[in-house]
């Protein structure tokens, strides 16, 4: 198919990649001297801190002041050891919920004195673009790799959503168009549709509509992100996972093809 190959050959242009979250380090000590450098930090929510010890004469270690977690030569809540200690040690952190967490020196600090620092989590406004008709057209998957199959997608009055997803099946023996269809509310960034799985016809002019079967397949749930960009996140019914489709999490797609005449801003 044009459609497929159009997928693969545009997906050359593009190098896989992963979004990290922001990072933040804190030092432990630094100098020999019993302070955590610096003693408060801010990030957002999902994102990381860093706490590195270069090792010295006095142990140390970091302890949450609600007793969530003791970390030094890894994290007594997953499995490492916490407790103070002389040798060097690095270890981080993700904290995906906001507020405001402290943390001390067991050897050398307590809650709020002594050797203590706090960690401030904002959080993340959700982001996305509301559902348009100048949305509608081919969408494919811009990983390295995954360029030969995408969507085509169309918004349709009323706030339906019509989508076809080009793919093939999981032994690699033929192609599956799988569609889905449903509806979202006027503002909304995301739908959800139920997906369906149609085989059995043969190719004109043997086609026969009567050797058509239809199965429903599962869900899909398209994330617009904006006008070019989004996610989709596919749940297969328990008869597709049998059948060998798998599920991973949400994919990126970027759009490839617009309809003329229309326009999304």
């Amino acid at each position: 198919m044009i459609f497929l190959r159009s997928l693969a050959g545009l997906a050359s242009l593009f190098l896989a990649g992963s979004a990290l979250a922001a990072n933040q380090t804190v030092t432990v000590g630094p100098n020999g001297d019993m302070v955590f450098s610096p003693t408060s930090v801010t990030i957002n929510a999902g994102e990381t801190v860093t706490f590195t010890y270069g090792g010295g004469n006095l142990p140390h270690n970091v302890v949450a002041n609600d007793n969530s977690f003791k970390c030094a030569k890894g994290c007594s809540d997953t499995g490492g050891n916490g407790n103070a200690t002389t040798a060097a040690f690095t270890f981080t952190r993700t904290f995906n919920t906001p507020g405001t967490f402290g943390y001390f020196c067991e050897q050398h600090g307590a809650p709020g004195a002594g050797m203590h620092g706090q960690i401030v989590v904002n959080s993340v406004a959700a982001t996305g673009h509301p559902i348009v008709g100048g949305m509608s057209g081919n969408w494919f998957n811009p990983t390295a790799g995954q360029g030969g199959h995408g969507f085509q997608i169309e918004i349709l009055p009323n706030n339906g959503f019509l989508a076809i997803w080009f793919v093939f099946n999981p032994a690699g023996t033929a192609q599956n168009w799988i569609f889905s269809q449903g509806s979202y509310e006027t503002n909304d960034t995301d739908v959800t549709a139920s997906a369906f799985l149609q085989q059995g016809a043969r190719f004109p002019p043997n086609f026969d509509s009567s050797q058509i079967t239809t199965s429903p397949w599962g869900t899909l749930e398209f994330k617009f992100s904006d006008c070019t960009n989004g996610t989709v996140e596919y749940t297969p019914n328990d008869a597709a996972l049998a059948a060998g489709y798998g599920h991973l999490p949400a994919f990126p797609i970027q759009r490839l093809t617009t309809i003329s005449g229309t326009t999304c801003q």
